[in-house]
């Protein structure tokens, strides 16, 4: 029988065996041999914070639960910021409107009575001497109670100014210069009592102290003060819009969430976030009313108020100066040229300062926004007019030699230009008390517009955080 070779070919020849080779042992210095695919893997490179907390919030925001956490949250953060920035911002409205009231309003009130009372005491002073050696009794006291007012008045302003204003300085120029105008008047005094000509000569020098010194560092005083009562009513009026804004994005976003609920749950109401809606709401609706309300009265209190008093002080201290010349002219008798040496100077002084205050008291009845305010005026004005003309007859009087008569319709009692001048004086005291109430109510009325709005703020706000929190709660209850 014939072998037949098998179709899967021949067989293949035998591998030669090759025996393994001895691994060389390691030497003393050689590092000793590894097999990397045997080394353990080491632990996984860790990720920043911030990478965790956005791989976190991707996986949260792919499910509903994950999502209603995400506005949950957003929506609490939301309303906290409102509150929490209208809280600040009221509160720095409400500390300026204070300041207006309780501080910068009554140190420039202050200021100006400081002016007003140094003015009044060398018109004192200087109808004092005319009267001669027997100053009367009420004359004197008026200059001590000036005198007296205006230290008080320094000491107030020096314990409740702010020191790093140039308010300081004035004040210690005041308080340096003040004795030396006293002694000036006193020595003047003395000289007149005994008869010596003298005596008009240092009450010429204590009038030029109180016109060169004094007075310029009362008016500077009294700059600086308003300056800052202006500053602060600048700063209680700006409207708080970053809070505003903050509000309206509140809503919004609540809104949103309200009618993404609706249209998955076709609920109607959410109880927690309707309540989160109703505390954002009369919070940004206290916000806009208050703040227009109060801006409404710092308005009017400048306006009606801040204005008509500047003005009032303007008159007043224009009458002081006048009623001061007016003595001088007859202190001095013509000793004391103008400038250019063609005029009286106190009389040159005197018709400049009445022509100030006719000035003043027309722009102060246009600002007057009542009868009350508008009827001492009228009477100043009047006083100030008859004042004119007895001035003219006085001068008459003294230009035809007639010393004595000039003296008494200066100075004299019924018919006198010390008559109208205290008439006027009267009536602008009056406006000013008129104008301070005025200023006064409507500033407080604007302040009390913020009261309890910061307070009132913080606690809305905790209580539509806590329903926020609560309504986006109750939702996730539903997963539960």
């Amino acid at each position: 029988m014939t072998h037949t070779p098998s179709a899967a070919g021949p067989p293949a020849p035998p591998v030669p065996h090759v025996p393994a080779q001895p691994r060389p042992a390691p030497g003393p210095g050689s590092p000793p041999s590894s097999d990397r695919s045997a080394r353990p893997a080491g632990p996984p490179a860790r990720r920043s914070a911030w990478a965790e907390t956005s791989s976190r919030l991707r996986a949260a925001a792919t499910t509903e639960p994950g999502r209603l956490r995400i506005i949950g949250a957003v929506l609490a953060a939301l309303v906290v910021a409102f509150g929490a920035v209208t809280a600040v911002e009221i509160a720095d409205r409400a500390a300026s409107a204070d300041a207006v009231v309780d501080r910068s309003q009554p140190l420039s009130a202050d200021a100006a009575s400081i002016y007003r009372s140094l003015a009044d005491a060398d018109t004192a002073a200087a109808s004092g001497f005319l009267a001669g050696a027997q100053e009367p009794a009420a004359v004197r006291e008026r200059y001590r109670k000036d005198i007296t007012g205006a230290s008080r008045l320094l000491v107030k302003a020096a314990a409740n100014t702010d020191g790093s204003t140039d308010s300081r300085r004035w004040i210690a120029t005041l308080n340096e210069q003040l004795p030396r105008y006293t002694g000036l008047v006193e020595r003047a005094r003395a000289n007149n009592r005994q008869g010596l000509p003298l005596g008009g000569a240092y009450l010429r020098y204590a009038n030029e102290l109180m016109t060169t010194e004094l007075l310029p560092a009362a008016e500077k005083l009294y700059e600086e003060e308003t300056a800052r009562l202006d500053d602060d009513h600048g700063d209680a009026r700006p409207w708080p819009l970053l809070s505003l804004g903050l509000g309206v994005v509140a809503l919004g976003g609540l809104a949103w969430a309200q009618r993404r609920n609706y249209l998955r749950t076709k609920r109607v109401f959410s109880p927690g976030l309707l309540a989160a809606t109703a505390a954002c709401t009369v919070t940004l609706l206290w916000l806009g009313a208050g703040h227009a309300l109060a801006r409404a009265g710092l308005d009017e209190a400048r306006a009606e108020g801040q204005e008509s008093l500047a003005v009032l002080n303007d008159a007043r201290i224009s009458s002081l100066k006048a009623r001061a010349n007016e003595n001088l002219t007859l202190v001095a008798r013509g000793a004391v040229l103008t400038e250019d040496g063609k005029g009286d100077k106190y009389e040159t002084d005197y018709a400049a300062g009445m022509s100030r205050l006719t000035a003043s008291l027309g722009r102060a009845g246009q600002l007057a926004g009542d009868g009350a305010g508008r009827a001492p005026v009228a009477r100043a004005v009047s006083a100030a007019s008859e004042w004119r003309s007895r001035h003219r007859q006085a001068g008459e009087s003294d230009r035809a030699g007639d010393y004595d008569g000039a003296l008494a319709k200066v100075i004299g009692g019924e018919g006198s230009t010390g008559q109208c001048f205290d008439r006027v004086d009267a009536a602008l005291e009056r406006a000013l008390a008129h104008e301070q109430a005025e200023f006064t109510e409507a500033a407080e009325g604007g302040r009390g517009a913020l009261a309890g709005l910061p307070a009132g703020a913080a606690v809305l706000a905790a209580l539509g955080a806590a329903g926020a929190v609560l309504g986006i709660g109750r939702r996730l209850s539903e997963y539960r």
